[in-house]
């Protein structure tokens, strides 16, 4: 019996495969644990239409990806913070504030998760964060932190 997996089935295969199994193990396992669906020709004709869908929604994710990565290659903020007697900062920056100022001078959303600080920020003068946006993307970003 041709089946279409829904979820990943250890030894069977993964998710949108079609297997040809066993009636017994289709009918008792995997259909009716809801692992799988039956392989008729309208079923097929959507998962290949949900194949082509996530395909274009990937490839638009990559060129998005791509633009933001070159608006922001290279590039250079400005920040300022309040600082202690001995140049210290008061408060990290944090990724969160580097992604507002980032929406705000280019026009770029980015989530907090993305931005790659090798260490606290917690001192005055330059430093450098890498921004990963997926698919091998990276962007270098060059913040320069003044007392404010």
């Amino acid at each position: 019996m041709k089946v279409i997996l829904l979820k990943k089935v250890p030894g069977t295969g993964k998710v949108g495969d079609i297997k040809d199994v066993a009636d017994g193990f289709a009918r008792n396992f995997l259909l009716k644990k809801g692992l799988a669906k039956l392989a008729t020709d309208e079923s097929l004709e959507s998962l290949k239409n949900t194949e082509i869908k996530i395909k274009k929604e990937s490839e638009k994710e990559l060129k998005d990806n791509q633009k933001k990565a070159s608006i922001l290659d290279g590039e250079h903020i400005d920040m300022t913070a309040k600082v202690n007697d001995k140049g210290v900062l008061y408060a990290a920056i944090s990724a969160n504030e580097i992604c507002k100022i980032l929406k705000k001078e280019f026009k770029v959303d980015i989530v907090p998760d993305q931005i790659m600080i090798s260490k606290p920020i917690k001192e005055l003068g330059e430093h450098t964060v890498i921004i990963e946006f997926g698919h091998g993307l990276e962007a270098e970003l060059n913040i320069t932190v003044s007392e404010d």
